[in-house]
């Protein structure tokens, strides 16, 4: 199972992009497979990956077409592949085949 970390730093006025690392250390043995850190601003994210599904492409976190949104998640979206098609229907981009990515376009 993966492992996610995250920080809001309201006093600091940026996240510490050390303390997400090392927050991920902490759970690495819960996704062995990557790291995935994202600090914007007072928000940071962390992923410890055990790559499932896109075990290629699936890295976290994954990104908007725009950037604007980044997710991190751990579980499974089961009707991942109807709900990227709608997406797709509505001129959604995808980068990868992993079911995080719906999360960032919906």
């Amino acid at each position: 199972m993966c492992g996610i970390v995250g920080i809001v730093d309201h006093g600091a006025g940026a996240a510490d992009e050390r303390l997400v690392a090392a927050m991920c250390d902490r759970i690495v043995h819960r996704g062995p497979d990557s790291r995935g850190l994202h600090v914007a601003g007072q928000v940071g994210l962390g992923s410890q990956r055990l790559a499932i599904i896109d075990v290629a492409g699936g890295d976290q976190p994954i990104f908007s077409e725009d950037g604007r949104v980044a997710v991190v998640m751990n579980g499974e979206i089961y009707n991942f592949v109807e709900l990227s098609e709608r997406l797709r229907a509505r001129g959604h981009a995808f980068s990868a085949g992993s079911d995080a990515e719906v999360l960032v376009h919906l």
